[in-house]
């Protein structure tokens, strides 16, 4: 993450591609977003659903990542802006009501998400602590955690994009060596397909943990401001995705390998941490630990980053207030500074169990949009409209399987999803209705408006 490449034009929309944002800053921003509390709140749930399969389901989850991937780089070189989801909405489907919602419904869920990856560091750090007074130290490591890096974003954007880069490195070092030694002491029976968990339950554990890859669409932030973009975009979307498919593969197949699968999954949050006792003892368990505040910090670092850009374009499009079109510092401070507090009321006062698995479907409904919408300007884009009629299924396939298990192992979470999509309409009919406020689609270089088949 650049900071250079956060400042600019008021738009950052022109395309023109000449900001600091290079392949190694932006792949970073993508492996930041999804290497964070994602594969260590789910890794114990998907052992749970898939088995001794666990890596095949990573790698299924993975697939539905990379097609999807593949609308985002398309869509981002052709339509290069701060908004990207956003954006993309606008420009296929028009200023309407359903898709104002679903983009309150983006903005929500990055707090669902940055909640979750706060909750996270905050459980981890507690262990540190004395176990009468991990209660406490939980939720002020949770608050800190969020203010200390909405701080960072505000303060200065070089130290934002130095201190993503040198987090981004050390977690993965320390995942990387929990690799290359837990790798030793696989035991492939516990891997062999006879431990795997019925197909259609091997699918449904690959979809419901797609929430281990929900972060690589951050990229698409950047593209106004990347150097070179009709090559970087593509690489930093494609080798982003494509390492953490491998890195969550191998994390998988060393946890599996190393400890029986009731004991990974009575371990549950810190399944990973407990799959590093076997061969790295306590220190292992520490080191990895270590490892998800690292992660977590990371990854809300790089939430905030897209999602303060995110409220910043809605607001210009017209979609939010107008206060949030303004900037502090060059920064559009007032999105960052909202999202952050509702992370932090989110976080600390709800049950973030039920939140994180129906945040993920949140990012499915959108995901399934975003590869429509590639389906929709395939002219404009010079894409393979099948592949995005390929990824809009998969994603909707996921959602279905996500849905399923909730609704086969606990039905009162689905309150969750139906809060969330309820809200995201409530929120855009209503602001339509008293406001009255013009939805202003951003327009591309050439000018053109959504569907209007300019280049």
């Amino acid at each position: 993450m650049s900071g250079d490449g956060k400042q600019g034009g008021s738009d950052a929309s022109d395309g023109s591609g000449s900001g600091g944002v290079g392949f190694l800053e932006a792949a970073s921003i993508g492996v930041g977003g999804m290497v964070g509390g994602g594969i260590f709140a789910v890794l114990g749930l998907a052992v749970q659903l898939a088995g001794g399969g666990t890596p095949v389901a990573f790698a299924i989850a993975g697939a539905v990542a990379l097609v999807t991937a593949y609308a985002y780089s398309r869509l981002s070189v052709t339509f290069p802006s701060q908004g990207g989801t956003v954006s993309f909405l606008n420009r296929a489907f028009g200023e309407g009501t359903l898709t104002g919602s679903m983009n309150v419904l983006l903005w929500l869920s990055y707090v669902v998400m940055l909640s979750l990856y706060a909750f996270a560091f905050g459980s981890y750090g507690a262990t540190f602590f004395p176990e009468g007074s991990q209660g406490l130290w939980k939720h002020v490591l949770i608050s800190a955690a969020i203010v200390v890096i909405a701080g960072l974003n505000l303060l200065s954007s070089k130290v934002v994009g130095e201190v993503e880069d040198w987090i981004v490195g050390i977690k993965l070092a320390i995942l990387l060596f929990f690799v290359g030694v837990g790798i030793w002491g696989v035991q492939g029976g516990r891997l062999a397909p006879s431990s795997w968990q019925p197909p259609f339950q091997l699918a449904a554990g690959g979809m419901i943990i797609f929430l281990a890859y929900e972060g690589f669409e951050l990229i698409a932030n950047t593209a106004g401001d990347t150097k070179d973009p009709e090559k970087t975009l593509p690489r930093a979307f494609f080798t982003s995705v494509g390492f953490v498919v491998a890195l969550y593969v191998a994390v998988a197949i060393v946890t599996v390998g190393n400890l029986p699968v009731d004991r990974i999954v009575e371990a549950k949050d810190y399944a990973l941490a407990a799959a590093a006792r076997p061969f790295l003892g306590q220190f292992g368990f520490t080191l990895i630990a270590v490892a998800a505040m690292l992660s977590t910090a990371s990854a809300i670092n790089a939430t905030l980053y897209g999602s303060a850009r995110l409220s910043y374009i809605m607001a210009k499009d017209g979609e939010l207030p107008a206060l949030l079109e303004k900037k502090i510092w060059n920064e559009p401070a007032e999105g960052l500074l909202i999202t952050a507090a509702a992370a932090l009321l989110v976080s600390n006062l709800l049950d973030l169990s039920a939140i994180s698995t129906m945040g993920s479907a949140g990012f499915l409904l959108l995901f399934a949009g975003v590869n429509a919408a590639n389906v929709r300007l395939a002219d404009r884009t010079d894409s393979r409209a099948w592949v995005g009629v390929v990824g809009a299924a998969a994603c909707l396939a996921a959602l279905a399987a996500l849905l399923w298990q909730t609704v086969r192992t606990d039905p009162s979470r689905l309150w969750v999803l139906v809060l969330l999509v309820g809200l995201s309409v409530a929120v855009e009919v209503a602001y339509r209705a008293a406001t009255g406020r013009t939805i202003r689609v951003s327009l591309s270089p050439s000018g053109g408006a959504p569907g209007d088949g300019g280049s």
